[in-house]
């Protein structure tokens, strides 16, 4: 017969996670559309904006540097009043010329990267509190006796810089 310490089962915890949603995206990225669409300046244009939601890619193809500026400026400001976190967009990707146009493919964030696990968890060991924090794939599983340990480590997150979105989920 197995016996379960009971105090390991029943431990508060909760999971650290950067992801979008991609309905609300998407809701932002046709909004955003209808928004360019109704712009005087960028009236006889050819700008198209997509979003791939398989591979989670938001592909925009316009004319000049200034209106893929408006583009990815009206992309952030829809995405704010959906609530979402502009952040999620990976946007470290330079825009590339393709003929008379320029493409610009911007990656949604979908999970925690490696570097940003690293920060946390080095944040959340430099706090001292008595949590542990595991890296599961692209979530941080942070469990502790005390719910207020849980939650100083929420306080302690939200106050770093990730350069990630970062949700608190299931908190138990």
């Amino acid at each position: 017969m197995v016996k379960f310490k009971p105090n390991l089962i029943n431990m508060p915890s909760f999971d650290i996670s950067s992801k979008l949603d991609v309905q609300l995206m998407d809701n932002a990225i046709n909004v955003a559309k209808k928004d360019i669409l109704n712009r005087w300046d960028f009236r006889d244009s050819k700008s198209t904006i997509e979003l791939n939601k398989k591979d989670l890619l938001v592909n925009i193809v316009t004319e000049n540097d200034m209106r893929l500026d408006a583009i990815l400026d009206a992309i952030h400001s829809r995405m704010i009043k959906q609530g979402l976190d502009p952040r999620g967009l990976d946007e470290s990707k330079e825009h590339y010329p393709s003929g008379p146009m320029i493409k610009k493919d911007i990656k949604v964030r979908q999970g925690l990267e490696k570097e940003a696990c690293k920060k946390i968890m080095k944040d959340i060991k430099d706090s001292k509190l008595k949590v542990t924090a595991q890296i599961m794939d692209d979530i941080i599983r942070v469990t502790s006796k005390s719910i207020n340990d849980l939650q100083a480590v929420i306080a302690i997150c939200r106050k770093g810089d990730y350069e990630v979105p970062l949700q608190f989920i299931n908190m138990k």
